[in-house]
């Protein structure tokens, strides 16, 4: 995506304008309106059977569920999948998975039950045992240049619509090496705005062999094991890590960037991280 594009705007579907009252610190009030994001239920079945609901904005659904069913496990490439269909309904939004014969027979076997996930990534998860966990599948972990992350950032806010109109929704971006940005989702949950990056990757053609991911978030766990799973070699946050997800991107070869500013960043794990190995124990 250039630089130097227009600002997009966001459908007018995806956020909702209501009637507020601001106030003051004078007490004095105010009649306005306001944009704010739509959050709607988000039904996803494979064939027949429904897996989850996920609280997530109703844009780009089918990247998002192509994302979704990689990262959850359910897929191992986005060839497993065969069709999608996103089907409006009136209390929600029903997307339905058509998966090729053998992957839906596995899937089936290993089927688990979810229910209103919006921004924590393991509720369901009834075992420990059961804690998703990528395969070392990353790329090799490549260092990122200060000048990368701040080209990134500084073009993030023309690519974030919604955001600009509601200020409450996250964004994930992929960048190339430079800090051009040539992809990114938005969405109510940090989660899905990962997963609907990844999967706009994926239906796209794309790999990850060259380039980082930026997300808006703090960089928690899950947000590192679904950039492990895409196979991306580094993941930049704006905000701070926690210390499993600084475990995991060690143990993944995934370069950690954390506290990523404009003129500043702190790497928490990957080739660059001799100067905070203390950090990462």
């Amino acid at each position: 995506m250039p630089r130097n594009s227009p600002p997009a705007q966001p459908p007018a579907s995806h956020a909702v304008q209501v009637r507020i009252v601001r106030f003051s610190s004078d007490d004095h009030e105010t009649a306005a309106s306001a944009e704010v994001a739509v959050e709607a239920p988000v039904n996803i079945v494979y064939g027949t059977m429904p897996y989850a609901v996920m609280m997530a904005t109703p844009s780009d659904l089918e990247d998002f569920v192509a994302g979704f069913s990689l990262t959850e496990g359910i897929v191992r490439n986005v060839d497993e999948i065969r069709g999608i269909t996103v089907a409006p309904q009136q209390n929600g939004i029903v997307v339905s998975l058509a998966l090729a014969p053998g992957r839906f027979r596995e899937h089936l076997a290993r089927r688990r039950n979810l229910s209103g996930r919006t921004s924590c990534g393991l509720c369901g998860v009834e075992a420990l045992a059961d804690l998703p966990t990528a395969e070392a599948r990353a790329a090799t972990a490549i260092p990122i240049a200060p000048a990368a992350i701040g080209a990134a950032l500084g073009a993030l806010e023309r690519q974030q619509p919604l955001h600009r109109l509601t200020r409450s929704v996250h964004a994930a971006a992929w960048c190339d090496r430079d800090g051009a940005i040539l992809a990114v989702r938005e969405d109510v949950g940090r989660h899905n705005a990962l997963d609907k990056l990844i999967g706009a990757r994926l239906r796209a053609g794309h790999d990850a062999s060259d380039g980082f991911v930026l997300v808006t978030s703090r960089a928690s766990f899950e947000m590192v094991e679904k950039a492990a799973i895409f196979g991306a070699g580094a993941l930049v946050s704006i905000s701070a890590p926690t210390s499993l997800a600084i475990e995991r991107a060690n143990a993944l070869g995934l370069t950690l960037v954390c506290i990523a500013r404009a003129d500043s960043a702190t790497v928490f794990a990957g080739r660059l991280a001799e100067s905070v190995e203390s950090v990462a124990r």
